[in-house]
């Protein structure tokens, strides 16, 4: 030791002791960065992000060469404090005690902890540059770090411990993707979050989730008088109707309405008229999931199919405008009577809708949490709870509000008046 200055002595201590805080900041900055952002700076061009993949894709190797580092340095580092504890202080057993625990209290604070706090918490800062010095070790260590996972390889199947690859190390589940975009609200604007959120959502719905049930399907019947017919093309909302003869469950095409418009001003319209401009109707099979639904739109090129059941019977109308609004919200158009529009709490937390209404648009316009596990119409979910059509006007009361029957017939419950009891009205009162 006498041949070393006191000053180098200590430049060593402080070198070794740096050595090993770079190798353990590297090690948790490596794990902690996102494999997902390392793939976009990748794809921008970024070398030091290839770099950091690469190590990443080898991480038995990466490992090895980053605790054979750090347990090198620190053995010296350890030997080193004790060779000039001795010189300095003599060979007393206290010396070497306040040796080990000065030691180890110094490579804690400054050589494991605060350096791995500082990887854990600007993991791409870090790891980024200190690819390319553990890519450069790694090569010059590629011997010694093969000859050392040699036994871990052994050890791994033994424990019958599968390393994950890197493509196991990226892929995410649909809900940890959810997760991503509701965490993301800093970054994702409102809009597009809600979208992406209904995407997800959207692998969990049906047809009979959004279509237009049978009874409130706008169709034309060519059994009516011809001035009935005109009256009604003349009138209606849509541009193609269902046409059916005496009965919606006989549906025999889909009429372009504006084919027919340079028609209705001369003779009237005969039935053989309206028959020759019918294209054939497209069937959807209950229970047809909307996403899929969506792709056969496309690859068929409609935009307009009835929903079937086992029977053949027709159960309702689903289009490509009802699956988009489960994408991007409903648009600002609504058909006349239907049963969706204005739907918003009223100043006194109340508000009258259909009973034909879905759960899931009351849920989604009045904030509430009716359950979407059994019937999707208001109507259905009254019918069940009460057993039976009720005579006279009565109260149920759920989680976030009470709803009253205000008015039924023979088949159904016609209009319910909903009483916010909770959250669901307040402060959300008169929005949309």
């Amino acid at each position: 030791m006498e041949s070393f200055p006191l000053w180098a002595q200590f430049l060593a201590l402080v070198g070794l002791l740096l050595l090993s805080a770079f190798f353990s900041m590297a090690e948790t900055a490596m794990m902690a960065v996102s494999r997902l952002r390392l793939r976009h700076l990748a794809r921008e061009g970024s070398r030091a992000a290839h770099l950091t993949q690469f190590l990443l894709d080898r991480t038995d190797r990466l490992l090895g060469v980053i605790l054979l580092g750090n347990n090198l340095v620190n053995n010296i580092l350890a030997t080193l404090v004790t060779a000039l504890a001795i010189h300095y202080f003599g060979h007393g057993d206290w010396v070497l005690a306040i040796a080990a625990g000065s030691l180890t209290f110094v490579l804690l604070v400054f050589a494991e902890i605060t350096p791995k706090v500082i990887g854990a918490t600007h993991p791409e800062r870090v790891a980024l540059p200190a690819s390319f010095v553990l890519a450069l070790l790694l090569k010059l260590s590629t011997p010694l770090v093969w000859f050392v996972n040699l036994f871990v390889g052994t050890v791994l199947r033994i424990l019958r411990v599968r390393q994950r690859s890197s493509a196991d190390a990226t892929r995410l589940t649909p809900q940890e993707l959810r997760t991503i975009v509701l965490e993301g609200g800093s970054f994702i604007p409102s809009k597009h979050r809600s979208i992406l959120l209904n995407l997800f959502d959207l692998e969990q719905l049906t047809v009979d989730d959004v279509m237009t049930p049978r009874a409130r399907i706008e169709g034309l019947d060519v059994s009516e008088p011809p001035e009935a017919i005109g009256r009604q093309l003349t009138t209606c909302y849509h541009n193609k109707l269902p046409v059916f003869d005496g009965d919606i469950a006989r549906v025999i095409g889909i009429l372009h309405v504006r084919k027919l418009l340079p028609l209705l001003g001369a003779a009237a319209l005969t039935a053989e008229q309206i028959r020759d401009r019918l294209v054939p109707p497209y069937y959807i099979p209950t229970g047809t999931p909307l996403l899929q639904q969506l792709q056969l739109f496309q690859d068929n090129r409609q935009r307009v199919g009835l929903v079937v059941d086992e029977y053949g019977d027709v159960r309702g109308l689903v289009t490509l405008e009802d699956i988009v609004e489960e994408i991007v919200g409903e648009f600002t158009t609504q058909a006349p009577g239907s049963s969706t529009a204005a739907v918003q709490w009223a100043a006194d937390g109340q508000v009258v809708v259909d009973g034909s209404i879905s759960l899931r648009a009351l849920n989604r316009r009045l904030h509430l949490h009716f359950p979407l596990d059994g019937p999707r119409t208001l109507n259905g979910l009254l019918l069940e709870q009460l057993e039976e059509i009720p005579e006279a006007p009565c109260c149920i009361r759920y989680s976030d509000c009470i709803a009253e029957i205000i008015q039924t017939d023979e088949h159904a419950v016609r209009n319910v008046r909903l009483v916010s009891t909770g959250a669901a009205g307040a402060g959300l009162r008169g929005t949309d």
